[in-house]
């Protein structure tokens, strides 16, 4: 009956049972059963493969999370960042945020490919990419939640809105915080969804500022803890580089975990955009220490804003299609 009601959620007591949670959108509901009956080992695929992946490269399971935020933060969570480039088609993954940057897509590629043979032209990719940042939290030791499903794929692209909508390292707090009010998030959905920085890497090319030149006048910035600028130093060169990997989360890098907010009152953020949370805004320094204390209340809130960000102007009914392969229209 869940496509009956407009908007359930259930919230167990049990600190890491998963949430359970349908939606209504503009011209359709979202709700986990969706495939129970055309596809149902739907699910199950998508964590096989995204478990195998992982396994193979722990950082796959950030860089899977890193894919639905880009996508549902450009035109909704509806899979037009996955597009290749054609003639007529611009593909989102040449914009700035996602350029040398963007990764995974290998894997969605393979889930795509096993849900085809399984049971083809059902399953969407913009399902796919919600489900694989699940599986991904999970698997690295994160909270659970039922993930709404039903949403169907684009057939556009806009490598504009990838570069204008899409947070930036070097954003200050109140331009992040306005991308996010576009989208219909909140100042405790940008601190909980920014704690998936606990997993995961940056490049140099990504901070490099903050080491050397923050606001210009050639100094470091002041509110990165001095010996992890230095350390920071020896591998981040003031130029070239550019590529060098880093750990967004130090002490624990492929654990899902509350370390990352510790880590930002310890002025130990790697990027700009992280230490801003703490040092720009009382509401979010809040945020930050309640999650940084209590890990509980961070997996609740995170399952909750995921949910949230995941809900973000899906198509659905007759609008888009169901892509046969992720990276092109189906004519």
């Amino acid at each position: 009956m869940a496509h009956f009601m407009s908007y359930v959620i259930c919230i167990s007591l049990l600190a890491f049972a998963p949430l359970c949670f349908s939606v209504k959108t503009n011209s359709g509901y979202l709700y986990p059963q969706y495939y129970d009956r055309s596809c149902p080992e739907a699910k199950e695929i998508v964590n096989s493969v995204v478990a195998k992946a992982v396994a193979k490269e722990a950082r796959m399971a950030a860089s899977l999370i890193r894919l639905h935020f880009h996508d549902c933060f450009v035109k909704g969570c509806d899979a037009s960042l996955l597009l290749d480039s054609t003639g007529s088609l611009i593909s989102e993954k040449r914009s700035n945020p996602n350029r040398n940057s963007a990764r995974g897509f290998e894997v969605i590629d393979e889930i795509k490919s096993e849900l085809e043979k399984a049971c083809p032209n059902v399953v969407s990719c913009a399902d796919i990419l919600a489900l694989a940042a699940k599986d991904s939290t999970v698997l690295t030791g994160g909270p659970s939640w039922e993930v709404p499903l039903g949403r169907r794929d684009s057939r556009d692209a806009s490598l504009s809105g990838s570069n204008q909508n899409i947070p930036a390292p070097n954003n200050t707090f109140q331009t992040i915080l306005t991308k996010f009010k576009l989208k219909g998030l909140d100042v405790v959905d940008l601190v909980a969804l920014s704690g998936s920085h606990t997993i995961g890497n940056a490049r140099c090319t990504s901070f490099r500022q903050r080491l050397y030149n923050q606001t210009g006048n050639g100094q470091p910035d002041t509110t990165l803890d001095q010996s992890y600028a230095a350390q920071l130093r020896t591998r981040c060169p003031r130029s070239g580089g550019d590529q060098i990997l880093f750990n967004l989360d130090f002490v624990s890098p492929t654990k899902f975990d509350n370390s990352y907010f510790k880590l930002l009152l310890a002025s130990k953020g790697l990027l700009s955009s992280d230490q801003v949370l703490v040092t720009r805004s009382e509401a979010s320094l809040d945020l930050v220490k309640k999650y940084a204390e209590n890990n509980e209340i961070f997996f609740e809130q995170f399952a909750k804003s995921m949910l949230k960000m995941g809900n973000i102007s899906p198509l659905t009914g007759s609008r888009g299609e169901i892509r046969k392969r992720c990276r092109k229209m189906n004519n």
